[in-house]
């Protein structure tokens, strides 16, 4: 019979426990090491997803000298290895230092071998998709929007639009909150389109004032006010050629809405101070994270500049609503930042996986890429946990499960209570709210051991 394709190194000195283990892991391709020179032989030809160490090893089998040592090399070596440390029963302090190291997971002799294979099972679950993540990352990162990285339909959806949208001169409006990346999609409106070779220039209108606003895009001449001592460009006439972006276009003064739209009608400007007419060829995006309608109704947002703008519209969803984006962005940044400050190998524990996939990103990819460099800077350990984060603990219910039937179970207790609560504990009327039968409702009451008011 075949083996199976699923690796897994035990590394045990004792052959009673050998055999017991590879008996355990029938369903895995069992690489045996005895000690740690074999391992890492065995890890450098194999490359075994997951590991479970024993720390007690020759030439130190009644200490943890050795097995720690080659946890820490293994960590080196492969670190997206999965490593189960195996410990002495209630040996607390050493598993929870193999753990701040950057173990995925320990467990106590003596050996429980149902238990063992669980841990073992999820270790090489978790691998598995973070091999996807890292495919997806790889994939996104190569693709026409350098620097995207999504597994998102929503997102994926936006960059065909981008594609679609480049190689055209349309005026667009990118939408979104605050630290979705709307500049990022801008750029590679401008990098895909005719216009590549040509200058990107980019002013964030609420962070200039008022008084400086006009002469920063229009230019200005010399002595057009006190301390214009030269003829000077402004961006607009910087970015002949090319394109220019216009960030936070909500916070524009109303005097100069007017001006831009004399411009994107004539495509010609005046310096401030100047009379002579200069015509300028340049594609203008625009972006803002305020909702434009609404300031047009309270009459602080022209209408008809809002139709020039928006030629076409993309709409950036917010982090919270990008499915699985949250955790691949982390394991992106977190190895990016690792590198450029110097520490690699850091890795994410379980609490701060589900945190990231729980908590709601209101800052968005921003937020969640100053997290992980805060934490990455301040960590003690290799292991990034969910305090790291600052994002505070986890309940043990709410911790990332891959079992589908647990997922669809906790679903169902939930939208069960909900409609039991929304109708005062009738059970005819939840069954009618859920749309099932009352025979399957009181079916759903007894699984769940719910009992209506």
């Amino acid at each position: 019979m075949d083996l199976p394709d699923r690796k897994l190194l035990v590394v045990e000195d004792d052959p009673g426990l050998q055999t017991q283990l590879r008996w355990c892991f029938e369903n895995f391709d069992v690489e045996i090491a005895g000690d740690s020179e074999t391992a890492l032989k065995i890890l450098q030809q194999n490359h075994p997803p997951v590991v479970t160490l024993d720390l007690g090893l020759p030439p130190d089998a009644d200490g943890t000298s050795v097995g720690f040592g080659l946890l820490e090399d293994i960590l080196q070596r492969a670190p997206h290895t999965k490593i189960i440390v195996v410990t002495g029963n209630n040996d607390r302090e050493h598993a929870t230092r193999s753990v701040a190291m950057g173990a995925y997971d320990f467990f106590y002799k003596p050996i429980d071998a149902d238990m063992l294979e669980l841990i073992v099972n999820r270790a090489y679950r978790v691998y598995e998709l973070e091999e996807e993540n890292r495919r997806l990352s790889s994939q996104h990162t190569e693709s026409p929007l350098e620097g995207v990285i999504t597994g998102s339909s929503g997102m994926l959806q936006v960059c065909r639009t981008i594609e679609k949208v480049a190689p055209t001169d349309a005026t667009v409006l990118v939408l979104g909150e605050s630290g979705t990346g709307k500049e990022l999609m801008a750029r590679s409106l401008h990098e895909l389109s005719t216009r590549g070779d040509g200058q990107f220039v980019a002013i964030n209108c609420a962070a200039i004032p008022e008084n400086l606003l006009e002469s920063e895009l229009f230019g200005y001449e010399k002595g057009a006010f006190t301390g214009a001592a030269k003829q000077t460009q402004g961006k607009i006439e910087l970015a002949n050629g090319g394109t220019l972006f216009l960030d936070e276009i909500g916070d524009m003064p109303a005097p100069l809405q007017a001006k831009l739209l004399r411009f994107l009608q004539e495509r010609v400007i005046e310096r401030v101070g100047g009379r002579k007419e200069i015509p300028v060829d340049v594609r203008i995006l625009c972006a803002t994270h305020k909702d434009l309608h609404e300031l047009i109704r309270v009459q602080q947002f022209r209408e008809d500049l809002y139709y020039r703008i928006g030629e076409v519209s993309i709409t950036i969803p917010a982090l919270r609503e990008r499915e699985s984006d949250p955790l691949l962005l982390a394991r992106v940044f977190l190895e990016r930042i690792s590198k450029q400050q110097g520490k690699q190998g850091h890795r994410f524990s379980k609490d701060a996986m589900a945190a990231i996939e729980n908590y709601a990103w209101p800052g968005n990819v921003r937020e969640l890429e100053n997290r992980v460099k805060r934490a990455v800077i301040m960590a003690e350990h290799k292991l990034i946990s969910a305090g790291d984060l600052e994002l505070g603990g986890t309940s043990a219910e709410e911790l990332a499960t891959f079992n589908l039937r647990e997922i669809r179970d906790r679903s169902d207790r939930k939208a069960t209570l909900r409609a039991l609560n929304h109708v005062g504990g009738k059970v005819s009327q939840a069954a009618e709210l859920l749309g099932i039968s009352r025979p399957t409702m009181y079916d759903l009451l007894r699984k769940f051991d719910l009992k209506p008011k």
